[in-house]
C-alpha cells in the first residue's frame, strides 16, 4: 500500500469505553487515516449504512450488540471488508483465519507499530482475499474474566455462543448452533484445558478473598 492510498484509507473503531475508543482514534489518525468511530454494534452498523470503510477495529464484548454478532453480520454482508477484533476480555483459543476476523490483537499487547503494519497488509490483501471456504472446526474463545463457558462461532451462520467448560475435554467435540441448528465442531487442545483449569484455580481464592 503506497503512502498516498494511506491516506485515503478510512477506519472505523468499534468500542463502548470511551477512553479506549478515544484513545484508538487518536492513534489510528496519526496513522494518516481517517476514523469514523462507533460506541456500540448499533451504530456501527448505521454508519456502515452510510459508507463503507476499508478496515474495521471492533471490542467484542458490548453492550447491546457485541462484537461477535457485528462482526457476523459484516463478514456475512462485506466479506471483502478485513476485520480486527481487539478485546482485553476474552483469550482465542483458535480461530481459523478470514472465518469470523482477519486477526485478533490482545488489549496491551499490541504496538501501535504492529497495529500500523497490520493494518496496511489487511487493506493490501483485501481485493485479492482467497475464499477460504467453509471451516471444519469452530474457532473458541475463553473469556479471560471468572466465567464458566467458552464461546465457539458457528462456522455456518457465523454466530458466535457460549458453552460450559465443564463440557469441554481434550477430544474432537460437537454442539448444535442455537441460531441456525448447524453441528459446531471443536477442538480443545492441552494448551487451551492449561488455560481453563488455571482459570478455575482462581476463581475459589477470589471468592474466598473477596477480591
Amino acid at each position: 500500500m503506497n503512502s498516498g492510498r494511506a491516506f485515503k484509507c478510512r477506519v472505523l473503531i468499534v468500542e463502548d469505553d470511551p477512553l479506549v475508543l478515544e484513545t484508538s482514534a487518536a492513534i489510528v489518525r496519526g496513522f494518516g487515516f481517517s476514523v469514523r468511530a462507533a460506541e456500540d454494534g448499533f451504530v456501527a452498523l448505521q454508519i456502515l449504512r452510510e459508507a463503507l470503510p476499508d478496515i474495521i477495529l471492533s471490542d467484542l464484548r458490548m453492550p447491546g450488540m457485541s462484537g461477535f454478532e457485528l462482526l457476523s453480520i459484516v463478514r456475512r454482508r462485506f466479506p471483502h471488508i478485513p476485520t480486527i477484533a481487539i478485546s482485553g476480555e476474552y483469550i482465542l483459543a483458535s480461530m481459523p483465519l478470514g472465518l469470523l476476523v482477519d486477526h485478533f490483537f490482545q488489549k496491551g499487547g499490541y504496538t501501535p507499530a504492529l497495529l500500523l503494519a497490520k493494518i496496511k497488509e489487511l487493506i493490501a490483501d483485501s481485493p485479492i482475499r482467497p475464499n477460504l471456504g467453509k471451516a471444519d472446526r469452530a474457532p473458541l474463545w475463553i473469556p479471560k474474566q471468572d466465567a464458566d463457558y467458552v464461546v465457539v462461532t458457528c462456522p455456518e451462520c457465523l454466530r458466535s455462543s457460549s458453552i460450559s467448560d465443564n463440557i469441554v475435554t481434550e477430544e474432537l467435540k460437537q454442539t448444535e448452533c442455537v441460531a441456525c441448528g448447524a453441528t459446531i465442531r471443536y477442538l480443545v487442545d492441552a494448551s487451551i484445558l492449561k488455560v481453563l483449569e488455571q482459570k478455575k484455580k482462581i476463581l475459589p481464592l477470589r471468592e474466598r478473598t473477596g477480591t
